[in-house]
């Protein structure tokens, strides 16, 4: 294991723990899309069903039982606890648009016709536009929390880092995994105008406004 996939493990943690801790300590779900936290509790769900099956390293299970703890205790903060905040009418983005084309290309482009292999690849595919919900909510309502935003740069990162990953594994493994590879590409340009505002606005103490066409 490098020190990518490490740092890009510990950024994605953290961008689900600061998600939690924000919902917790301000007791409401606002300007959270509830429908890409259900896409990434799917996510986890599917891909990790190996858990039952296939022993890797105490490291890679501890972290997808973490993994999965989080997103369901963040998907019942927000469609349990605190659901009275929770802004449904702004989380209007339809789930049917990105699960069904996800749900067929996995079923087309696998590395094996078998139960688990179609539900690990619909994992990474659906990973690669879970977060585009959230990212449509942004641009209704034209601007973001900056806790929120924290949110945001780290699960960006985290799939940066995990590009870092893969070009590592090319070179030091003669590793290459056409799946994972293009899904990650494709999920971390949904992040690159959200990366620049950032850098511009959010490092310097500004409002972040969001005037993204989804």
């Amino acid at each position: 294991m490098n020190v990518f996939r490490i740092l890009g493990d510990v950024s994605h943690l953290l961008a689900m723990i600061i998600l939690i801790v924000k919902i917790w300590k301000s007791k409401s779900c606002s300007g959270i899309s509830g429908k890409s936290q259900i896409l990434f509790a799917l996510v986890f769900t599917s891909r990790y069903l190996d858990l039952f099956t296939t022993f890797i390293s105490f490291y890679n299970t501890i972290m997808k039982v973490i993994f999965l703890l989080c997103a369901y205790a963040t998907v019942y903060l927000i469609y349990g606890k605190f659901r009275k905040t929770f802004d449904s009418e702004q989380d209007s983005f339809r789930l049917e648009f990105l699960l069904v084309p996800v749900t067929g290309l996995s079923f087309l482009e696998n590395y094996q016709f078998t139960s688990l292999e179609i539900l690990w690849t619909f994992s990474i595919y659906l990973e690669s536009v879970a977060i585009l919900p959230q990212l449509f909510m942004i641009s209704k309502t034209g601007e973001a929390e900056t806790i929120t935003t924290h949110y945001l740069f780290f699960l960006g990162l985290y799939r940066a880092l995990y590009l870092a990953n893969w070009i590592w594994r090319y070179y030091t493994e003669d590793f290459f995994d056409h799946i994972a590879v293009v899904s990650g590409v494709v999920q971390t340009i949904f992040y690159c105008d959200f990366f620049y505002l950032y850098i511009t606005k959010v490092l310097k103490g500004k409002k972040l406004s969001l005037p993204m066409p989804i």
